[in-house]
């Protein structure tokens, strides 16, 4: 009995999961939205990547050429 009430229930999680997807893969929305994100998402976070690792080197770039505009004075009279 309670290995019927098992498959029952097992076939109906199957229909379900089985009705679902074929609503979301079969749906253009979904299928537009699932590729928009997973051709744009990578490129969003490698050119803040980009920026950041810029931004770094130029006020890396920056901090130098001050540096050599007012170099540490040798003498101590500061």
């Amino acid at each position: 009995m309670y290995n019927h009430l098992s498959c029952i229930k097992h076939m109906y999680f199957l229909l379900i999961k089985t009705e679902l997807l074929d609503m979301t893969i079969n749906n253009p929305l979904f299928i537009f939205t699932l590729i928009t994100v997973t051709w744009f998402i990578p490129g969003i976070i490698v050119r803040r990547f980009n920026d950041f690792k810029r931004l770094k080197n130029k006020k890396k770039k920056q901090a130098d050429a001050i540096k050599k505009l007012y170099p540490d004075s040798k003498d101590g009279l500061d």
